[in-house]
């Protein structure tokens, strides 16, 4: 079921934000993620450099220290 979102208006009626639960919160947190890793993949894909195996390939995105 996809969680039904709240909003947060002025006196005119215009939205200013929106309100989500903690649970459709973190789940859209994680399909950020989840695009983002894809999308480094991708980008990865498309360059001609040398390849890195995956786990070195994370740390680097996730600006870890290898």
């Amino acid at each position: 079921m996809e969680p039904t979102p709240r909003y947060i208006t002025d006196t005119e009626g215009n939205k200013l934000a929106v309100v989500l639960d903690l649970p459709a919160y973190r789940q859209l947190l994680d399909q950020i993620e989840e695009l983002e890793e894809l999308q480094a993949y991708d980008k990865a894909i498309a360059d001609d450099d040398e390849e890195i195996p995956f786990e070195t390939a994370m740390l680097e995105i996730e600006g870890q220290e290898i």
